[in-house]
């Protein structure tokens, strides 16, 4: 119990210190409104951290994580009928930011389980989460930025460009190559095609994910595709 208590405030001041440092640089330089969604994205790709060190139990990270979901939903309810929430969060569509909050949090649960608890392989929650998450950012920057070639195709969601599926796989394989690499150097070897194949994956599963599912899909996908990978490799 004096884990989750400890933790859990790890968890919170940490969103206090991050999201008051974001919106007073909001408020110093004038900052487009993509970037701004991106910086509150890496806030939360952070906290991920703090499941996997605040904490020393998988079972109470991942309880951590849904209590932390629970609990900010209805308080994110009220919010939104503070006026200008929706213009200071840069939500796109009612509700986005709570939804997509509550995904997040339950998917942070089932990877800590899955990786660290049952594999007990806690540096593939990191690598999980951040093929999606450094992936996903890049994608959207680099896909508004510089998109021209648009990808047509049954089943793709929205407006993707050839340019943020190229983003999302080159920043996802350095996530994951990166990530292995400081939990085991000496089979580096190795490192470059399971990188290769996970960022391939997972920047494949975003094109597909409808309605924001990609925060479930992408990390999952990634998860699926790196265990065996890794158990081949004795990692």
């Amino acid at each position: 119990m004096k884990e989750l208590f400890i933790g859990f405030g790890v968890l919170i001041l940490y969103f206090l210190c991050a999201a008051s440092a974001a919106l007073l640089l909001r408020n110093i330089i004038r900052l487009p409104k993509e970037v701004f969604r991106k910086i509150l994205h890496f806030i939360l790709l952070g906290s991920v951290f703090v499941f996997t060190e605040a904490f020393q139990h998988p079972s109470v990270a991942a309880l951590a994580s849904a209590f932390f979901a629970l609990l900010l939903y209805p308080v994110l309810q009220v919010l939104e009928r503070v006026p200008g929430y929706s213009d200071l969060l840069t939500e796109r569509g009612h509700g986005e930011i709570k939804r997509s909050l509550l995904l997040v949090f339950f998917m942070f649960s089932f990877i800590l389980l899955l990786c660290w608890g049952i594999l007990e392989r806690k540096y593939l929650v990191l690598a999980s989460v951040l093929a999606w998450g450094v992936g996903d950012a890049a994608a959207a920057l680099f896909g508004k930025k510089f998109g021209r070639i648009r990808l047509r195709g049954r089943g793709l969601s929205g407006e993707k460009t050839l340019e943020g599926f190229l983003a999302m796989f080159v920043f996802s394989f350095v996530a994951v190559f990166t990530v292995f690499l400081r939990h085991q150097p000496d089979l580096a070897i190795g490192y470059g095609p399971l990188a290769f194949v996970t960022a391939g994956v997972t920047a494949v599963v975003e094109l597909y994910s409808m309605d924001g599912m990609d925060t479930v899909t992408c990390p999952l996908a990634a998860a699926v595709t790196m265990i065996p990978l890794t158990v081949f490799l004795g990692g």
